[in-house]
């Protein structure tokens, strides 16, 4: 693939923009600069520079996200910050063709809720990870207002009934991990449908964290604000076990 369609593709800018990174400079490949736009390098495991910074061609964005409080998953925030302010340009400015949709996030999490956000532009991806038919378990960690107690914990492993579903819902799991905390595991996605369920069993959140998507765990080192592509074994831990 020419380098000036290497960027293109990857969100650099149109064309005529691309094309002139790299003819003014702006761009190397495997540490070499290259001023010829229609140089040709072939895409699998190609990593190059623009302006000192390293990208790795990829044909599909897999990016996690550790979401920090007081951002909005939304490209038109309301209140508070977008989350995709967080991704540089060109995540944000990849074109969309064949089959891909611009950056997304892959469900969402309240203003005020942190952790673990998946983001890609494979619309298949994202249908697959909403899909209710694969009851993805998503499991977070919640801080409560008032004591954990084991009649709690037992009605949310049981299922209680939210105000616009008269079927019960049920945690997959739940366990206190502390006086005022709880691990709850979910299956479902309804509109917040940790704090409804917990507010079912006479307790409130005060504080809400997703700590693991599928067998994918937010790393440590990940610090709120922070991005990073998922590897395929990433990616594989989001498969059905």
């Amino acid at each position: 693939m020419q380098l000036q369609e290497v960027l293109f593709t990857q969100g650099f800018g149109t064309r005529r923009i691309c094309a002139g990174l790299v003819q003014q400079g702006h761009v190397r490949v495997a540490g070499a600069l290259v001023t010829d736009a229609a140089a040709e390098f072939p895409v699998a495991g190609l990593v190059f520079s623009v302006d000192g910074v390293d990208w790795p061609y990829q044909e599909r964005v897999y990016l996690m996200l550790h979401k920090p409080a007081g951002t909005e998953c939304s490209s038109k925030p309301s209140a508070y910050p977008s989350i995709y302010t967080l991704l540089p340009a060109p995540l944000r400015q990849r074109p969309q063709k064949g089959g891909a949709v611009g950056v997304q996030a892959v469900g969402r999490l309240d203003q005020d809720t942190t952790g673990l956000l998946l983001l890609t532009d494979d619309g298949q991806f994202i249908h697959r990870m909403n899909s209710p038919r694969r009851h993805v378990p998503k499991v977070y960690e919640v801080a409560t207002k008032h004591p954990v107690d084991a009649p709690q914990v037992g009605k949310l492993l049981a299922g209680v009934v939210l105000d616009d579903d008269p079927r019960p819902v049920r945690a997959a799991a739940c366990e206190s991990t502390g006086d005022r905390q709880l691990r709850l595991t979910l299956t479902e996605g309804k509109y917040h449908q940790v704090k409804r369920m917990v507010a079912a069993v006479g307790n409130r959140v005060e504080g809400l964290h997703r700590s693991r998507i599928g067998r994918l765990e937010l790393p440590a080192d990940l610090a709120p604000g922070q991005w990073r592509w998922l590897t395929p074994a990433d990616l594989a831990a989001l498969q059905p076990a």
